[in-house]
């Protein structure tokens, strides 16, 4: 961001009328001057702290994804990924979160862009699967040979694919599974993987058995 002396209320206001504009409309045909009417600033107030309106898109997007994504730390590292991976899937099937794939074709034709966009949001998310994988591996739970930065890119990678090219889900289910498979080659062979949560159906079951028998005997009662 450019210039130090910004009004707070004018960058959100900036911020959130430029999500509102793109969850309308690709990035391509959102202007600086719609940003700027929509914000209720001038548009020389976005320049001075912004270069361009991708920029701008950049930080509203970036701002909207750090309070819909969290990092999880459950104790078990398989648990977290596939908790945060689900929650990264979800986030990516929302308006704002389409956006992604408008950045990665922005940056196509806009080196500078890209390289902003690796150093803003790519290497920054990286960093916080790094502190999940690290934990698995100081708890015994995964192999310290293991290439840890070719294990994010297989569990992000194929996900990410999918939500380009379209063709496979990017549901829980699947989020589920692609976890499950990478950490089949990762996983310690002693480390005992945790004990997936089972609801328990008996009460639940003896309660409608119950209720089912007290139906027939107010049924039998009334002949």
């Amino acid at each position: 961001m450019r210039g130090r002396h910004r009004s707070a209320e004018a960058e959100a206001a900036i911020l959130k009328a430029t999500l509102h504009l793109l969850e309308r409309q690709p990035l391509r045909k959102v202007t600086a001057d719609a940003i700027a009417r929509r914000a209720g600033v001038s548009k020389a107030t976005i320049y001075k702290w912004w270069p361009n309106k991708s920029q701008v898109a950049l930080d509203a997007y970036l701002a909207g994804m750090a309070q819909q994504i969290p990092m999880p730390n459950t104790g078990s590292a398989e648990r977290d990924f596939t908790q945060q991976l689900k929650a990264v899937m979800a986030f990516y099937r929302t308006s704002m979160g389409r956006l992604f794939c408008q950045f990665l074709a922005e940056g196509q034709s806009d080196p500078g862009f890209l390289k902003l966009f690796r150093e803003r949001f790519l290497y920054a998310r990286r960093d916080t699967a790094r502190a999940m994988w690290r934990r698995g591996v100081e708890r015994g739970e995964i192999r310290e040979e293991v290439d840890g930065e070719l294990v994010l890119d297989l569990i992000y990678g194929p996900m990410v694919f999918r939500m380009m090219a379209g063709h496979g889900s990017i549901g829980d289910r699947a989020s589920e599974a692609l976890v499950e498979a990478v950490f089949g080659g990762v996983r310690r062979a002693k480390y005992r993987r945790p004990t997936r949560i089972k609801l328990d159906t008996s009460s639940s079951n003896g309660a409608m058995k119950r209720g089912a028998e007290s139906q027939k005997r107010r049924a039998a009662s009334k002949y």
